[in-house]
């Protein structure tokens, strides 16, 4: 009978000790769960992270010349190629574009649309070439690319001259020599 007694007592005694242990461990468990800081949130102005590429670890000749053999996968087909940049040729411009050249000393912010709180689409720094392509309804805002056509946008009104033809090719021929 004392044998049945301690075997109960150590049970109970047994029990207790699993129960706090349990209650312990998940304790442990949701505070290092709530006291880890949350990923950033993403809005939708933020600018895009662009990863960096990790390099392609080195493989044997002989896998290489079996991936060469093999169906192309769809990474081998993303890998983007060069392509050769025309040579500048002189287009011709459209209906009452003219070209100019950015007189605001500290350069203009290209928009999207001819409005100020517009999204920025880039920049032009000054005395730089532009061609003025149109002018918005108020005349507040003009329709501007850039000489070597890599950006396009919206800039306020008066803050380009336009360029005589002649004038420009002078300067171009004095540079020269």
């Amino acid at each position: 009978m004392l044998t049945q007694i301690l075997k109960y007592i150590f049970g109970f005694i047994l029990a207790i000790v699993i129960l706090i242990g349990g209650g312990f461990a998940m304790a442990l468990y949701f505070m290092n769960r709530v006291s880890a800081p949350p990923p950033k949130p993403i809005y939708a102005n933020d600018n895009p992270v662009v990863k960096a590429q990790t390099p392609k670890s080195q493989t044997s000749k002989t896998n290489q010349v079996s991936l060469e053999q093999s169906s192309p996968t769809p990474d081998s087909q993303a890998t983007p190629q060069d392509t050769p940049k025309p040579e500048s040729s002189p287009e011709p411009l459209l209906p009452g574009a003219y070209k100019a050249r950015v007189t605001w000393k500290q350069g203009l912010r290209l928009r999207k649309e001819p409005t100020a709180d517009s999204e920025r689409t880039g920049g032009v720094a000054f005395n730089q070439k532009v061609i003025v392509l149109e002018e918005s309804n108020d005349k507040n805002w003009q329709k501007i690319r850039l000489e070597n056509g890599e950006q396009e946008g919206w800039v306020k009104s008066g803050n380009v001259q336009k360029i005589d033809e002649q004038d420009d090719t002078q300067t171009a021929e004095s540079t020269e020599q």
